[in-house]
């Protein structure tokens, strides 16, 4: 079981607060390090000192980090051209390093942060996703010398020199995650090489992996070529007080968060993880949500991880 570090810097994070986090995730053997991609606050937090660009972030980290994999969890298709968006990914790829940049793309769906910045958010959105996804495939794929071009509803691309190549082949690892039941499967079993369940019940969970594994089949590949993986927000204590105390600084309920993520002590969260693997979850992305507290982390690492 891969265990992932997820962050959501626009709660209240700036570089160097993500830098820190991110060495601290390559130090303490972690897979990988993955923020969100989000320009504005939720909930009653401040969100200063102010949102930070998601792959310009991954840029920087790629170049103060050696070993860990990097990624959004998930880039929201309204946000960027496709076109640039592949460039961008690829030149970030190109700083990491083959095999450790992963692009999760998503419809997008916080309608607050586009009206505070200016960004255009369509009623319809999975068809800006759908059309994304072929076209950032298309590019990476075409072969040296040889051009792209495209014509959809959304965008149209015209002997596209197909540049920067990514340098991770075929192309760096895209992940779909959702919970609707006949296109998102379809669209996770044609781009992607990983399928994400966010913040949601094991039960949904399992039976999302299910749908998606018999997807892959019907698009004519191994359900073993699909990772499968859930996003939860972690909170772990070494007794019971250190629990409740973590879980106040994130303003949740211990009852809450034993419900739906990895919480408690370090023996409860082990058993959790147990049942993501019983039915099929190869990754687990942890949310912390303070990250001043790298106590957590170490914890986490130490007693959680080395019991896996």
């Amino acid at each position: 079981m891969d265990l992932r570090i997820f962050t959501e810097p626009q709660q209240g994070a700036d570089y160097n607060t993500l830098l820190t986090v991110a060495k601290a995730t390559e130090d303490l053997g972690f897979d990988a390090f993955f923020r969100s991609d989000h320009y504005l606050k939720m909930g009653s937090v401040t969100g200063e000192p102010g949102p930070t660009d998601a792959w310009i972030t991954l840029a920087g980290l790629a170049r103060e980090t050696s070993r860990i994999k990097l990624g959004t969890l998930v880039s929201p298709a309204t946000f960027r051209l496709p076109g640039p968006l592949a460039i961008a990914v690829a030149q970030v790829d190109a700083m990491a390093g083959p095999g450790r940049v992963e692009l999760g793309l998503g419809t997008g769906w916080f309608a607050d942060e586009h009206t505070a910045y200016g960004i255009p958010f369509p009623d319809k959105r999975f068809g800006l996703l759908e059309e994304q996804l072929e076209i950032i495939t298309g590019l990476w794929n075409t072969p040296d010398g040889a051009t792209y071009s495209h014509k959809g509803e959304h965008y149209a691309l015209e002997e596209s020199p197909a540049l920067p190549k990514p340098v991770t082949k075929p192309h760096p690892s895209i992940i779909i995650g959702g919970g609707g039941p006949k296109r998102t499967p379809r669209l996770a079993a044609r781009y992607a090489g990983e399928f994400n369940t966010s913040f949601r019940s094991f039960e949904d969970s399992d039976q999302l992996f299910t749908t998606v594994r018999e997807a892959v089949t019907a698009n004519g590949r191994s359900p073993e070529s699909m990772t499968y993986s859930a996003a939860l927000v972690a909170c772990v204590g070494r007794d019971e007080a250190e629990f409740a105390k973590r879980a106040a600084a994130i303003g949740r309920e211990p009852g809450e968060l034993r419900e739906n993520g990895l919480a408690g002590t370090p023996a409860e969260v082990v058993e959790k993880i147990g049942r993501y693997a019983g039915i099929g979850a190869q990754r687990l992305y942890l949310q912390i949500l303070d990250l001043q507290d790298l106590d957590h982390l170490e914890l986490i690492a130490n007693d959680v991880m080395r019991q896996l």
